[in-house]
Order: structure tokens, then sequence, then C-alpha cells
């Protein structure tokens, strides 16, 4: 009886807070999804979905200490399903060989890769010998070589080349980032690259919304860029329209390094900052007309203008995904002042992550949704818990240079774990980057932005434009000293799968549970830091295409091969927390290569496959290309056994290698493509 009063009084306290719980329980079903090793059947769905609603049904007769507990379980088989649901209805045709040969197609699309190589992407694809049920909807093909020959890139532009497609490679080892999964989600179905001139078609002849605001968003980019030169204008480009072609790696780097690289994406502080300027400016407006003030409601007209520039960015930016998620939480807030309701609040945010869940749950399992969502969580919290105690920011003129410092350590403290995992770096400087360059973009960056968009017109835009651009030199200033600090940029190995789910839920208990309980959301934060500490890396990697080894000795990881397979390496060399070149890390790699009894050789092309005489028993032969498997008593993988497993990670256990592969961790899903053993 204890127990159950003891649980019932901790139940009630939880009364008005409950609703910040519904994302985080569907958030718990979209993982659970996301991590099965096998897709799960339409009768499991369909069975999930009805205890789902029955549960709903039913927790309506249940005690109020247990009906709070049902509901959260018919969320997370609700999040399940959502995510199956989603995953079923982008599915598309996916390419299941390597093809060299024509390919055609509407543009619908235009970024850089990180080699810095113009890509397209395109729909309506036509392929060479390809039926139209095995071509897919989309494919991303990478410009390299001389391209001066090549019609100009414009939306909507039917074009055709020759070149490599290949089928989306899954991860660069067991349980990495799944490369496979992010493109079935975005409907790639094939990417590669060409070396020969891309020639126009034909514009196509029915186009729609999307290609419109396309044609739009380059037109303005083309414009920013003939006003402000360089990095600069890449810069504003990056922040006005979404599109990053023309900042250059330099600048990308030191953005990074600096921890200001969030200045890039247009997200949270953005949409924020460009609905608050217009906010501000029609308030202010309409409160100098007394007709206006005394009998309309300004906020809410101000709010409703605000939201109007909101879409109007959100359309010019393109509507990825990470927009996306920013215009929802920007949404929710001006709705809030539109009603008379707080604007910033855990239950506006927990509405934001709702949406953002429901619309697109695959966006869970990305940092945009984690980094975007730690920060506005932790700022909303901070500032409602100093709100309540009534604590001062200082004089006037004071507090809002206090409220950015705080609003800079806070976001920089809840994001730096989620940024470390996905990106193994930490920008050791990153606060006083930040401090230096965030309240810029609010004091003259967006507002001269939200100028040249309303003088743009009357082709008055050149003033704001170069204001925006001394902004923008500050700030790429700023990224590159800070960069050029000694010890600017740490690194640090990859979390185990468990580390940040842990994290987050001990992070979000801290928040949002009612009592002395919470604090037992620190002691899960704790244990997940401890796990991350205590997480092994794999003694060998391989890569699926068997270019390229990694082997882990008392100096770091040892490659390979000193060029080749930059990608693999640079992720491998990342998640080990070595900072290190490709090329450092092949000095390590010695004659004669050893570990857990067995001895690693690789070979790398035709050349070293034909003269390799031959193994014996306690070898590991690694080869580029297919070779004789009758060659000796040794383990063999070539690209005909890797095609078939994806990566290999090998741990020591006991003295004894033990072998992991990619397709092991990955499982059979929608977006795996493997060949069948």
């Amino acid at each position: 009886m204890g127990l159950m009063q003891g649980l019932s009084q901790m139940m009630l306290q939880q009364r008005g807070h409950l609703f910040g719980w519904v994302p985080v329980c569907l958030a718990c079903g979209i993982g659970c999804y996301f991590t099965l090793t096998f897709e799960p059947a339409l009768p499991v769905l369909i069975g999930l979905g009805t205890g789902a609603w029955m549960l709903i049904w039913a927790q309506r007769f249940l005690p109020e200490t247990i009906s709070p507990l049902v509901v959260a379980l018919a969320l997370g088989l609700i999040g399940f399903d959502l995510a199956a649901l989603r995953a079923h209805a982008v599915g598309g045709p996916v390419l299941g060989w390597r093809y060299y040969g024509a390919i055609e197609g509407r543009i619908v699309g235009i970024d850089r890769s990180q080699s810095d190589a113009l890509r397209l992407t395109l729909d309506r694809v036509v392929l060479d010998r390809v039926s139209r049920a095995r071509t897919p909807a989309r494919v991303r093909v990478s410009l390299h070589g001389d391209q001066s020959h090549s019609i100009a890139a414009e939306p909507g532009l039917r074009v055709m080349t020759t070149g490599h497609l290949s089928p989306p490679s899954g991860p660069v080892e067991p349980g990495g980032f799944d490369f496979q999964r992010h493109a079935w989600f975005a409907r790639l179905g094939a990417v590669g690259y060409t070396r020969t001139p891309v020639l126009g078609v034909a514009v196509a002849s029915h186009g729609r919304a999307g290609l419109l605001v396309l044609r739009v968003r380059m037109a303005a980019s083309a414009r920013v860029q003939a006003a402000l030169e360089g990095d600069i204008g890449g810069f504003a480009t990056a922040i006005t329209t979404g599109d990053r072609s023309a900042i250059s790696q330099t600048a990308l780097f030191d953005l990074r390094a600096s921890n200001l690289a969030h200045l890039l994406a247009i997200s949270g502080l953005h949409m924020g900052l460009l609905s608050a300027v217009v906010f501000g400016a029609l308030r202010l407006v309409l409160s100098l007309i007394p007709w206006v003030a005394l009998r309309w409601p300004t906020r809410s007209i101000a709010a409703a203008g605000a939201l109007i520039a909101a879409t109007g960015y959100l359309a010019l930016s393109g509507g990825n995904v990470a927009t996306e998620r920013a215009f929802v939480m920007v949404a929710v807030a001006l709705g809030a002042l539109m009603l008379g309701r707080r604007a910033l609040s855990l239950r506006a945010v927990a509405i934001a992550a709702t949406i953002v869940l429901t619309l697109r749950p695959e966006a869970l399992m990305g940092p945009g949704f984690q980094m975007s969502f730690a920060a506005t969580t932790a700022l909303v919290a901070v500032f409602g818990w100093l709100r309540e105690a009534d604590l001062s920011l200082g004089p006037k003129w004071l507090a809002p240079a206090v409220a950015t410092f705080i609003s800079s350590a806070v976001a920089g403290l809840f994001t730096a774990p989620v940024g470390a995992a996905h990106f193994n770096s930490i920008a050791h400087f990153g606060l006083i980057a930040n401090l230096l360059s965030v309240p810029l973009m609010g004091l003259l960056v967006m507002p001269a932005a939200v100028a040249a968009l309303v003088m743009a017109p009357l082709g008055l835009d050149h003033l704001p434009l170069w204001i925006m651009g001394l902004g923008l030199r500050w700030i790429l200033g700023v990224a590159a000293f800070v960069a050029d600090l000694d010890g600017a940029r740490g690194h640090v190995k990859g979390p185990g799968v468990w580390v940040l789910p842990l994290m987050a839920l001990g992070f979000l208990w801290l928040l949002l549970w009612q009592g002395r309980l919470r604090f037992a959301g620190i002691a899960a934060v704790v244990w997940a830091f401890v796990l991350w500490h205590q997480a092994a890396r794999p003694a060998v990697l391989i890569a699926d295409s068997g270019n390229l080894v990694g082997i882990m000795t008392a100096q770091g990881r040892a490659l390979s091969k000193a060029k080749g397979a930059g990608f693999v390496a640079r992720n491998w060399l990342e998640n080990d927390g070595d900072g290190v070149e490709q090329e450092e890390a092949a000095a390590r790699w010695g004659p004669s290569m050893r570990i857990g009894g067995q001895e690693i050789i690789h070979l790398s092309g035709k050349r070293a496959a034909a003269a390799f005489g031959g193994c014996t028993a306690g070898q590991i032969v690694v080869s580029s290309v297919k070779i004789d498997r009758n060659i000796g008593d040794c383990v063999i993988l070539d690209p005909a056994h890797l095609r078939k497993t994806g990566a290999i990670a090998m741990s020591i256990n006991n003295g004894q290698l033990e072998m992991q592969t990619a397709r092991q961790m990955a499982g059979t899903r929608l977006w795996t493509q493997w060949p069948d053993r």
C-alpha cells in the first residue's frame, strides 16, 4: 500500500507536465524501428497500430497512476508505425549493380560534394537498357574533370551525360553512418559521377512549384554573389537561399574548427532572428499609429506578419529538413503569441518536436534534429528557471550581453556531446567564437538580409547587402583567427550505440520530471559518459571494397595505403579520435602486420594480386580485386566476399580475432542492398 501511495503521489506531481513526454515516447518507438535488423511484416504493423489505439481507449478506465504509462506505451507503438509508414512511403527502385552508360534526367537539385565538385540531382531518370521499373526515381551525379563545355546547370533543365552510377554505399564500418538509409529517405536510388560534359536536352514541359522556387533561389543566389564576392558572397547565399556551392573548403574548415558552422545552416537561429526582426519592425510601425495601436491587436498582427515572412524564408531556402524543423519551431512560437500564450515554453518545444517526428520520423537519427532540439530545450528550460527564480541579468544596458553569454554557453554545453558523437571533434574555443559572432548575426546580418529582400524589387538591395557583407566578413575573420589558435580543435572517439540515447533520456528526465527523482537523470548522463569513455574501437577494419585495411597499433590506427579510399580513411581515423592525416597513418603500416595471432596481408590492385605467391593458415588476405581462392589455407576477403558482408570489423576476444560485418549490424531492411550469399 505504501508503494502504491508513493507512486500515486509521484504521478500526481506530474499533472500539467506530461505533454512534454509525448515526443519522447514517439522517439522511443521510432528509435526501436530503426534499430531492428529485420523489416517488420505488414500484419505486425497493423497489430501494433491496433494495439496502440486500444490502449488509448482503455486508459480512460484505468487508475490515474497507471493511465499515463499506458498512454506512453501507446505513443511508442504509434512512433514505431509512423517510422515504418514513412519508410514504405518514400520507397523506390534502387540500382542493384554498377552502371556505366548514358544518364538522362531533369535537374531538381544543385549542390557541391565534400570534394567541392558540383553535383546534380536528377529525377525523371532514363538509363540505357534499364527498364522503367528498375530505374531509380532520383540519381545524384558529381561532375568531375573538365566541365568547361557543359551546359550551365539550371533547375528544370533536362540534361544527359555518360557516367558511372552505383547503389548507395553501406557504412564504412559496422555500426557507422548508414548512407543507404539516408539515401532511401532522400529518395536517391543511385549515386555516381561523370567526366564527360553535361549536355542540355530540353527544358521540362511540365514544371512544378518546387522547381519554380528552385529557379528563384538560384537567381537570388546569383544576385547576391554578384554584389558580394568570394567567401562572403558564398556565406550570404548560404544563409539566405541555402546554396552553399560558393563557399570555399578553407572557409568551411575554419567555421567547423571554431564551432561556427551552425551559422551556415538555415536553422532555428536564422529563422528566429528573421522572425524577430520582422515582428519587431511591424510592431514598432503599428505602435507609431495611435488609432491602430489603441484598437487593433498589434502583437498578434505582428506575429502573423512574421509568420508570413518565415514561410517565405522557408520556401526561398529550399525547405530542407533542418529549415523545416526550424520553421515548425518558429511557427509554434508565433502561433502562441497570436493566441496570447507564452511563446517559448517546454510545451511549445514538445509540440514542434511532435510535428517534426510525425512528418519526418527519420529526422530523429540525424545530428540536426538532435542538436537543434537539445539546444532549444536547454535554452527554454534554463531561461524558464531564471524567470521563475526572478533572477536579474544585471543592468538593462548589460542584460542583452549577459543573455547572449548564457545562450551561447548553454547551447554549446548541451550540443557539444551530440556534435562530438557525430563528428568526433570538439571546438575548444567555440564559446569565444560564438560570443564574438552570434550577436552580430542578430544586430546586423539578419536585419540587413530582410532589408535587402524588401528593397530588391526596387533595385536598391546593394546597400543592405554591403552592410550584410561587413558582418559576414567579421564572422569569417573570427572563424579564421580561432581556427588558427593552438589546440582549437580536439578529437574524440566515437561512442557506443547506446551512449546518445541514454544521455538524451537522462537529460530529458532531468528537465521534464517533477520532483526530487528528476536528479536521477544526472546519474544517467554520467553513466553515458562512462560508457563513452570505455568504448573500444575495433582492432581491424576492412573497407567493403577491399581497397583499405586499418589495424590498431600502439601509435594509433595503421592504414595500408597512403592515398586512395580517402573518405573511408578519414572516417576511420575520426571515429578513433585520431586527428592525423591518411599519409601519417599509412606510415605506421609495417612490412608484417600481426594482431590476435593472425597476420593481415593487403593486396591492392591487380599487380599485387598477380604477384602474390600463396598463403598459409594464420593469415588473413584482403584484396581489392578478385583472387583465386585455392592459393592456400587462409582466410580470403576479396570484393566478391565483401559485397555480401559489407565492411568488416575485428575485435580481440581472449586473444583471438572475432569478426563482425556491416550486414550483421544493419540487417536486412528496406534500404539495404545485400547480394545473395
